[in-house]
């Protein structure tokens, strides 16, 4: 509720028309202070306000609504003019201008379109005024007919702003749907593609049965990134990524993932050293082979095929480190911000370093872990850490 009085405030802020209509009301009747008030059952809060009598209430400001007249205009909806409460017999005794010492009150309600309340244009003065006559009436209605509109107009513009944020989300969604499918498969198919052609250029040996192996475990994992990049969508929509969490050796998915690039890309070396416990680490070892399968698919892309990507696992105190480097071009110190943003190309035709970073930082993020990135003229370094 604070936060829609807030944007409620701001929207009569945000109108160019509102100080001079408070302009034209105080020359129109000579009194010394008008304003534009939020009032609901238990508030009002002037939105707004032009006082040349030091009344002393700034915008933003507040009085005790039992205290208000626009108290009792929010129930019955009518205008309230008074030009000399002294003289009038309905007011004279009234608590309102008791309080504030008022001789002179006028108050029109602010109706928006859909029959909502949503506050009074007012003005007092300490003396008395002409106000109660059909010319000031008229001109005070036609004001707050005129703030009602440009209210339900800033409604509708931020409603059609959200509504193009929504369709903008949907489409980046559906784009990504797309690119998280065909990035993430291209590994397991290209380690397909590998054992198929050792099958097919050395006949049935002995060594057959482990490539056999090997292209099945890939199948596996085809099918499971199909499954969570419905899960990526939700992350990507601010839902989070449900793990499944397994305490099995972290050592066998990572050497599993190692292998099927060594398949995959065997004129690229990779080498590998890991330090992990028999027992394993409690993690959703599906989606740890996927962010890993993204930073090494990325440190194969970008990293010199003179030098071997190095890969180090291990898990020391409480916490868990897996590191990727590569030698080759070290990255734009001003890249680096932008790295785990997803489809972002730089001059150099990179992805930003792109999509497969930014899922990665996601699966990261679930863990409760994070991607930190060092980058030198030695080597490029991403490494994953989370705590146990």
């Amino acid at each position: 509720m604070e936060e829609e009085l807030k944007a409620d405030i701001a929207a009569v802020q945000a109108i160019p028309a509102i100080p001079s209509i408070l302009d034209v009301v105080c020359r129109l009747t000579g009194m010394g202070f008008a304003a534009v008030a939020r009032v609901t059952e238990d508030r009002w809060i002037a939105c707004q306000v032009l006082d040349h009598v030091s009344f002393g209430l700034p915008a933003g400001g507040e009085l005790k609504i039992e205290t208000t007249i626009c108290n009792e205009i929010r129930d019955h909806r009518e205008v309230v003019a008074i030009d000399n409460v002294a003289e009038d017999a309905k007011y004279c005794n009234h608590h309102t201008p008791i309080t504030y010492g008022l001789q002179s009150y006028i108050s029109v309600p602010i109706i928006l379109a859909d029959g909502r309340f949503f506050g009074t244009l007012c003005a007092i003065d300490s003396k008395p005024a002409k106000v109660d006559n059909p010319a000031t009436i008229g001109t005070f209605k036609l004001f707050a007919d005129l703030i009602a509109q440009h209210l339900e107009a800033n409604d509708k513009l931020r409603q059609a702003q959200d509504d193009l944020l929504d369709e903008r989300q949907i489409s980046e969604l559906r784009e990504q749907f797309v690119a998280v499918l065909g990035h993430d498969l291209r590994n397991p198919i290209a380690a397909l593609n590998g054992g198929v052609d050792r099958l097919l250029r050395g006949g049935w040996t002995e060594n057959s049965p482990t490539v056999l192996r090997m292209m099945k475990s890939s199948l596996n994992r085809m099918a499971g990134l199909v499954e969570n990049v419905m899960d990526l969508a939700r992350a990507r929509l601010g839902g989070g990524i449900n793990l499944q969490l397994d305490p099995r050796s972290l050592q066998d998915t990572i050497d599993h993932v190692v292998s099927e690039f060594r398949t995959s890309q065997p004129d690229h070396p990779i080498e590998a050293e890991y330090l992990l416990p028999p027992s394993g680490v409690s993690v959703d070892h599906q989606r740890l082979a996927q962010m890993f399968a993204n930073l090494l698919a990325n440190a194969l892309t970008h990293g010199s095929k003179d030098h071997p990507v190095v890969v180090k696992a291990a898990f020391a105190g409480d916490e868990l480190t897996l590191e990727v480097a590569n030698r080759g071009i070290p990255i734009p110190p001003e890249k680096l911000p932008g790295l785990f943003q997803p489809f972002k190309r730089g001059k150099d035709g990179r992805e930003g370093l792109g999509l497969g970073l930014y899922i990665a930082a996601e699966i990261a993020k679930s863990h409760g872990g994070e991607i930190l990135v060092s980058s030198t003229e030695a080597e490029t370094k991403f490494t994953f850490k989370m705590k146990v």
